[in-house]
């Protein structure tokens, strides 16, 4: 009879250690906040646009507001009231302008898009002949193939979206006026000490500086780009001259991608409208010599260091914004990723991200310096 043998029961496994899963779960949450965050990016695009497009203007005209209040009248002084009635007039009045030129000019591009449509056909599709009159006929036929009525519906829609937009731009604006009056009480209550108040006050005040900056010199610059273009269109006797030169001024301000798409469009209307090959060169080595200067030269003597952006960072922000916002989100990636980058920098946690965003790899900003005046101070 044998004896017995002693079996060693078979080990348990060990539960994960607590701070794994710890960890685990604090990525699914972090998941679930951003899915749900992206929903609803897209879901209320149209307030969130007007309202980061309020945001921006609203700091554009804070300093414009404090040089009001500081006029004198004689004895008499200008009341903050006043000096944001006044501002909220002055951003309607140019909201309402720039609608008024944009809806103008889009139908104009309507319209002669559709009385060119056939002509701009055959000439595109000559610019192949030298492959043969099959390769040609071929582009020709896939050209036709494009359905333009579509897409023309598209563009209309989003430039009547243009004048609601102003709308409410314009009311989210007066609202912002009228709450800067309390905003550094409630800064303090909530960040719960007087000094914590004051360094969010200074990254605010940092992102301002910043956007503003950028906003301003982009402005300046694309205004004199789309200046240039008109004048070179006309010299040449173009039409849709001021069309072309507003659609350079408002693709100047999508980066990098902007100014190849406004020069590819200005050499293709150039082209279509002469039938020239060495007409529509001309005007698109020219156009090309004005992008160039004022993109090497011009944009980086004027802003200098002040965005101190990845440019792999602004293609991933533009990727990023155009398909949850579209078009407006394009021109809002750049004011948002240096916001983004400014506020990571500030948090130990966040820090690589702001490293990751940043050019040198160095997102520090100066909002420690004394000369800098916190966002509030100049409300």
């Amino acid at each position: 009879m044998t004896e017995p043998t002693n079996q060693v029961p078979p080990a348990m496994p060990l539960p994960p250690p607590k701070e794994d899963s710890r960890r685990l779960e604090v990525w699914f949450l972090g998941i679930i906040a951003f899915a749900v965050i992206l929903f609803l990016l897209v879901q209320a695009k149209f307030l969130l646009i007007s309202l980061a497009i309020a945001i921006m203007l609203f700091s554009l005209t804070s300093d414009a507001i404090s040089y009001i209040q500081r006029l004198r009248f004689g004895e008499a002084k200008a009341s903050v009231w006043f000096a944001s009635l006044l501002a909220v007039i002055l951003i309607a009045t140019v909201l309402i302008s720039v609608s008024v030129l944009i809806l103008s000019q889009a139908n104009t591009v309507v319209f002669t898009v559709m009385q060119y449509a056939d002509p701009a056909q055959k000439a595109l599709a000559t610019l192949f002949s030298w492959m043969g009159a099959d390769v040609e006929q071929a582009v020709l036929n896939w050209l036709k193939g494009v359905q333009i009525g579509p897409w023309l519906a598209a563009m209309a829609g989003q430039a009547g979206n243009i004048a609601s937009g102003a709308v409410l731009v314009t009311l989210f604006v007066g609202f912002l006026f009228l709450e800067r009056l309390w905003f550094r009480p409630k800064l303090v209550s909530l960040m719960g000490d007087a000094e914590s108040a004051l360094r969010v006050e200074r990254i605010i005040s940092s992102i301002v500086h910043r956007v503003n900056r950028y906003l301003i010199v982009k402005t300046v610059v694309s205004l004199v780009t789309g200046a240039l273009v008109y004048l070179v269109m006309s010299a040449f006797g173009l039409e849709l001259a001021m069309a072309m030169g507003v659609l350079t001024f408002v693709l100047n301000f999508i980066p990098n991608i902007g100014s190849i798409l406004a020069t590819i469009a200005v050499g293709l209307v150039a082209y279509v409208q002469t039938g020239d090959a060495v007409s529509g060169i001309a005007v698109l080595t020219i156009v090309v010599a004005i992008q160039f200067v004022v993109g090497q030269v011009l944009d980086p003597l004027f802003l200098g260091r002040t965005l101190r952006l990845s440019s792999f960072g602004i293609i991933a922000s533009l990727a990023f914004w155009a398909a949850v916002w579209g078009i407006p989100g394009m021109f809002l990636a750049v004011p948002i990723m240096v916001s983004i980058m400014i506020v990571c920098s500030h948090i130990p946690r966040l820090r690589p991200v702001a490293v990751l965003l940043s050019r040198e790899g160095l997102p520090e900003v100066d909002i420690d310096q004394p000369h800098q005046t916190p966002v509030t101070d100049a409300a």
